[in-house]
């Protein structure tokens, strides 16, 4: 839980679509007098920034100006277009807090909720058909690839969407 600009306990953590963990003051600083006309890069892996996840409370004291900082940074630059690579890299992070909320008391709205649940039962019941691209019967570990290949599909749809809804949540 330690920044690597300042180089002490992260105050008001804030974690970017690359996994990266910094102070909200630290890496607010680092936009606005770096790069203010774009999007950043990550100090650490030079990954473009589109997404800063708060790891605090909007109710914590001082955290007001922080969190408008960071819903202003979302709403500029989450909508950039992104690669597939990008969003491969991005996947862990992502679906690391979609999971996390999705299970807390709190958690997202339920539309949310029910979005992924039909997209992972439309993935079990692929899975579970007899019917498909390639059977397992005939083709072996062949027949495997296509079933991770739709996991793996679900899982960057997961993603895109939780990026929606983390980005319309702080815009409010």
């Amino acid at each position: 839980m330690s920044c690597p600009v300042c180089l002490q306990q992260a105050t008001f953590p804030i974690e970017t679509n690359c996994g990266h963990l910094f102070c909200g003051s630290c890496i607010i600083a680092y936009w606005r007098y770096g790069s203010w006309l774009g999007a950043i890069r990550c100090p650490i892996c030079r990954q473009t920034v589109t997404l800063f996840l708060p790891l605090f409370g909007e109710d914590q004291q001082g955290a007001n100006q922080v969190f408008q900082d960071v819903s202003d940074y979302n709403r500029r630059f989450s909508g950039q277009p992104r690669s597939i690579m990008e969003r491969i890299m991005d996947l862990p992070t992502l679906l690391r807090h979609a999971f996390r909320e999705m299970f807390s008391v709190g958690g997202l709205f339920w539309m949310f909720r029910i979005r992924i649940f039909l997209c992972l039962i439309g993935a079990l019941l692929y899975l579970a058909s007899p019917l498909d691209f390639l059977p397992e019967a005939l083709f072996g570990i062949l027949g495997f690839l296509d079933d991770f290949f739709v996991i793996f599909l679900l899982l960057i749809y997961i993603s895109i969407m939780y990026r929606e809804v983390v980005t319309q949540r702080l815009n409010r």
